[in-house]
């Protein structure tokens, strides 16, 4: 009777074992940020916006409760990128990489996972012009009462990287507390029929807004605004 009690809970044990799989060893945020460019990373994480498909490849902005991960050209079916709507849980394994000071993961393969999680935005007015800013990078976040500045020597107010097809990105700068800094449409996440590129082909100098976007890096911050709105 022992041993076959014996055998029913070693069978049993071994239909959990199988049942739930080999445990996977996910990498927080905090060793993301040490870790070695080229080191192969796994994290669970949640779509916040996507930014592009193309050739089987999806460019994806993400976040979870620690941080945020900017995933390049991950491969993806299109029928997959339809599935990853706002919120949506997804656990990738790639490489960390960094371009122009971007950091991002590449080279990767994903799964998507039940459960669901839509960031807060956070507002990073305190600490433009800062290092801590970089903190921030590629999360969901806001600027606070900014003044729309002329962007270039003819006095508008913005410009477009292709004032004739109006295909590509729109750029601006704005100013707080003396300092002014330069923000950009990005056409693949926000295009021209969008509710920001619009906004942002209205605005005039001397006005004062609320922006929203990721806060992307390019030597240096370069964040993709998502939200135009006039000051609060």
């Amino acid at each position: 009777m022992k041993k076959i009690l014996a055998a029913i809970l070693a069978l049993t044990s071994l239909i959990v074992m199988c049942a739930c799989g080999p445990k996977v060893e996910l990498t927080t945020y905090a060793q993301f940020k040490a870790a070695a460019v080229e080191t192969e990373v796994t994290v669970e994480t949640y779509v916040q916006a996507k930014q592009s498909w193309w050739n089987d490849k999806a460019t994806i902005y993400t976040q979870n409760e620690e941080g945020a991960y900017f995933l390049y050209e991950l491969p993806c079916s299109k029928e997959d990128y339809d599935k990853l709507t706002e919120g949506t849980k997804i656990r990738v394994t790639g490489h960390k990489a960094e371009w122009a000071g971007e950091v991002e993961i590449i080279d990767s393969k994903f799964e998507i996972l039940s459960g669901s999680y839509v960031a807060p935005v956070t507002d990073v007015t305190g600490v433009l012009g800062t290092d801590k800013l970089i903190d921030y990078m590629n999360m969901k976040v806001a600027f606070k009462g900014m003044t729309v500045e002329a962007y270039d020597e003819t006095g508008a107010a913005f410009a477009y990287k292709d004032p004739e097809g109006k295909t590509d990105d729109l750029y601006f700068k704005v100013s707080k507390d003396g300092q002014t800094y330069g923000f950009c449409v990005e056409f693949y996440l926000c295009g021209k029929d969008t509710d920001v590129y619009k906004a942002v082909e209205a605005l005039k100098v001397g006005d004062k807004i609320d922006l929203e976007g990721f806060l992307y890096w390019y030597n240096g911050a370069n964040p993709h605004i998502t939200s135009v709105k006039a000051a609060q």
